[in-house]
C-alpha cells in the first residue's frame, strides 16, 4: 500500500551486473516523503550510483519494486523507460548542449509531445526557473561562456523546468572548486525547497551530505547501512563503518570491568543498557571535537602534530602505546608539538562497538 504523502517507495531493489557474483545494489529498501531531499552516500563502488540511475530507469533491477507518485514504474516484468518516469536528472558533468543557448537548453525538456507547451508558455517557464536558480538574464549565452557553478545551475534549471515529481542528482557539485561548492550546496537545498520538488543526489562527500540532506541512506558493498536524519546518522552510528566513514573518529580499544570501560588513555562509565552484559571488550568512538586537552607534564599523551584550519586546530596526538589519536579544538587552545597532554571527553554517552 503507497501512502499519499510518499513520492517514492523503493522494496528490496537488487541488481547484479554480467560477469560479477556480488550484487551492485542488494535488498535496499527505503521510502522518501513528498518535498524531502535524500542524500545516498557512500564510498566509490558501494552502488550508490547504481541504485539511482535503477531510479531513472536507466537500468533495469533484478528483483524488486519501484513506486513513483504512487504508480509501478519496476518490477520484474515492467520497465517504464525514464522519459515517462517524469524524473529530471542532473549529472555529474552538466551535460549541456554546447550549441544551444541557456533558454534553448532549458527549453529542450519542455518541447516534447507530453507537456504539450506553447511558444509562450515555454518562454515563461524559462524566465522563472531562470529566476529560481538566480541566473535571470543569462537566456542568451552559450554554456562556455558561463562559469562551472552557473553550468550547474542551469543544468539544475533544465532538470526543473518540466516540472517532474522527483529530481535526481549524480554528484553534481563534485566537479566544482571547494569555495564554488561549498556555495552552491545551499543554493541546490535552497532551490529545490523553494520548488516543493523531491530530491534524491548521490555524493561521497560527508559534509556535503550532513548539509543538504533532510535524510541520509549510508551504503556499503551494495547494502544500505542506516538511514536517518543527519543528526541521527552523525550522532548515532549503526555500525562502525557508518562511524568511521561519516564522523571520522578515533577508535580506542577498551575492556569493560563492572560499570566502566578501561583504555589506555583513562577509564570511561558508559551506560552500557543496548549491550548484552556479556560484552567484556569492544572499541570506544571518541569524535575528534569531543576530546578536551589539558597540558599535563605528567601525562603519557605528547602532541606529535598541530594543522591550523582557520576556525579551529586540529591536533595529532601519540600515546604511550604508539597510537595516533586526532583532536579538534577552538583557536582558543593553543599548544606547541611536544606537549604532554591529559585527555577528557565531552560526551557522557560514548557509542561502542563490540569485538
Amino acid at each position: 500500500m503507497i501512502i499519499e504523502s510518499e513520492i517514492l517507495k523503493v522494496e528490496q531493489i537488487s541488481k547484479t551486473f554480467s560477469g560479477n557474483s556480488t550484487p551492485a545494489v542488494n535488498q535496499v529498501g527505503f521510502t522518501l516523503p513528498q518535498g524531502e531531499l535524500l542524500g545516498l552516500l557512500g564510498p566509490s563502488g558501494c552502488g550508490k550510483t547504481t541504485l539511482l540511475r535503477i531510479l531513472a530507469g536507466f537500468e533495469k533491477p533484478d528483483r524488486g519494486k519501484i513506486y513513483l507518485a504512487g504508480r509501478l514504474v519496476n518490477d520484474q516484468t515492467l520497465l517504464i523507460p525514464p522519459e515517462k518516469r517524469n524524473t529530471g536528472m542532473v549529472f555529474q558533468d552538466y551535460a549541456l548542449f554546447p550549441h544551444l543557448t541557456i533558454a534553448e537548453n532549458i527549453a529542450f525538456g519542455l518541447q516534447t509531445k507530453q507537456t504539450r507547451l506553447s511558444r509562450s508558455e515555454i518562454k515563461a517557464r524559462i524566465s522563472e526557473v531562470l529566476l529560481l536558480v538566480g541566473l535571470t538574464g543569462l537566456e542568451k549565452r552559450f554554456p562556455h561562456e558561463l562559469s562551472g557553478g552557473q553550468q550547474q545551475r542551469i543544468a539544475l534549471a533544465r532538470a526543473l523546468a518540466p516540472k517532474p515529481s522527483l529530481i535526481l542528482l549524480d554528484e553534481p557539485l563534485s566537479n566544482l572548486d571547494v569555495k564554488v561548492r561549498q556555495k552552491l550546496r545551499y543554493e541546490v537545498r535552497r532551490i529545490l525547497k523553494q520548488s516543493g520538488i523531491s530530491g534524491i543526489f548521490v555524493t561521497h562527500d560527508q559534509e556535503e551530505a550532513l548539509a543538504i540532506s533532510d535524510h541520509i541512506a549510508v551504503m556499503q558493498n551494495g547494502y544500505l547501512e542506516q538511514l536517518g536524519t543527519p543528526e541521527e546518522i552523525y550522532t548515532q552510528p549503526a555500525s562502525r563503518f557508518v562511524a568511521e566513514f561519516v564522523t571520522h573518529a578515533n577508535f580506542l580499544p577498551a575492556f569493560r570491568q563492572g560499570n566502566y570501560w578501561k583504555t589506555e588513555i583513562g577509564e570511561f562509565k558508559i551506560p552500557v543498557v543496548d549491550l548484552s552484559t556479556e560484552v567484556t571488550s569492544g572499541e570506544l568512538m571518541l569524535r575528534e571535537e569531543e576530546i578536551l586537552l589539558h597540558p599535563d607534564d605528567n601525562a603519557l599523551i605528547f602532541v606529535s602534530d598541530r594543522q591550523f584550519l582557520g576556525r579551529e586546530y586540529r591536533y595529532c596526538l601519540q600515546t604511550f602505546s604508539g597510537k595516533r589519536l586526532h583532536a579538534r579544538t577552538t583557536i582558543n587552545t593553543q599548544l606547541s608539538i611536544g606537549t604532554k597532554v591529559r585527555i577528557s571527553i565531552n560526551n557522557l554517552s560514548i557509542p561502542i562497538f563490540p569485538e
